[in-house]
């Protein structure tokens, strides 16, 4: 499948806009699958935005059953929208790449991430997936600016179930009430660097107010990426149990679909209700997931990112080869897509606003 913009339905157009970019960004040499999940952007100025990204696995000396996860921070800055023979392009480049090797260490086996604000303080709210050598799987906030020492001051700030261990914390997602949800599948224990599970594999609520913490909802294969609509209503969650994490064949009999729940109120506590299918991937398995304003919802999946309006029709694909295990949205319709070895950005129409940072 080339790589491009694949419509599905007449009203992807009003998604793509008038000139939609696709443009390769970054790629490793010998297929090193440093850009593989989180994707978490901040806005510097005006002309120079980040991206948080954690890598997928990657061989270690030390410990962790030979295996790493590194962390890293992407400077993009703007440039000329056309190039030297007038060919629109994204306007962008990566002007800087800085691995974050403490941050590294201290947040073990990164994966999800999403802007969270702690004590006043910008930063990451990082899934730690943990080990097995006594680093514990959960949620970890990692400041953005850097302390007296140099370093980022990383907090641990859940990890575990009233005592029993999580298994390995995939994905985060923030609710306006400021509750934090993640997902926590067995993918450590798959790729024989975690314990044998303690948990079945469910879906997390935690309240940060009162250090409560609930299990929310339960009955994946695999739950993997999670995010709710613009107005807090719904929350969608991928299975991703057509992939397990120790073998990269894919079971098509196994589910590779998007869930969808409403939240409601019951005795003063959300609650989720009225599960159904939402949406099933038309190739490969649905892995890190979000909407736009407008409701819209978008998922990496094995062709790239694919896109259902929020009556789950399929719209249409931004097809990347290799598929997509994560993104994110910029400002004026920037998507940037992680493509393990490859960061890739989409422009879209100037009007797709990413509803996480609403920008």
């Amino acid at each position: 499948m080339p790589n491009g913009f694949i419509t599905h339905h007449p009203t992807f157009a009003q998604i793509l806009g008038e000139n939609p970019v696709l443009e390769l960004l970054r790629e490793e040499k010998n297929g090193v699958p440093m850009w593989h999940e989180a994707g978490v952007y901040f806005e510097n100025s005006p002309d120079e935005a980040e991206l948080w990204i954690t890598s997928n696995l990657l061989p270690s000396t030390e410990g962790t059953g030979g295996k790493r996860v590194d962390i890293s921070r992407v400077t993009l800055s703007k440039t000329s929208s056309a190039d030297g023979d007038g060919v629109r392009t994204l306007g962008v480049r990566v002007s800087e790449i800085e691995e974050l090797e403490e941050v590294s260490t201290e947040v073990p086996m990164g994966n999800g991430g999403v802007n969270y604000v702690l004590g006043g303080k910008e930063g990451v709210l990082f899934c730690g997936q943990g080990s097995g050598e006594g680093e514990e799987s959960g949620l970890y906030f990692v400041e953005r600016a850097r302390g007296s020492d140099g370093d980022h001051e990383v907090t641990l700030v859940v990890g575990d179930f009233y005592g029993r261990k999580f298994n390995s914390v995939n994905d985060v997602v923030i609710h306006s009430d400021g509750s934090i949800w993640f997902t926590d599948p067995t993918y450590g224990y798959d790729q024989a660097y975690r314990p044998k599970p303690e948990l079945p594999q469910q879906v997390y609520r935690f309240n940060p107010v009162d250090k409560s913490i609930r299990a929310v909802a339960d009955g994946f294969g695999r739950p993997n990426g999670i995010c709710f609509s613009p107005d807090f209503q719904t929350v969608y969650i991928t299975d991703t149990d057509g992939v397990h994490g120790g073998s990269p064949i894919y079971h098509p009999e196994r589910s590779s679909c998007i869930y969808a729940f409403d939240i409601i109120q019951t005795a003063g506590q959300p609650f989720l209700a009225n599960r159904r299918l939402f949406a099933q991937a038309i190739n490969g398995i649905p892995d890190g997931i979000k909407c736009d304003m407008e409701g819209n919802v978008y998922s990496g999946c094995g062709d790239g990112v694919e896109v259902w309006n929020e009556g789950g029709v399929l719209l249409g694909v931004v097809a990347v080869e290799g598929g997509a295990a994560n993104f994110c949205f910029g400002r004026g319709g920037m998507m940037y897509i992680l493509n393990e070895s490859r960061i890739w950005g989409a422009k879209l129409g100037e009007g797709v606003k990413g509803a996480l940072l609403e920008i």
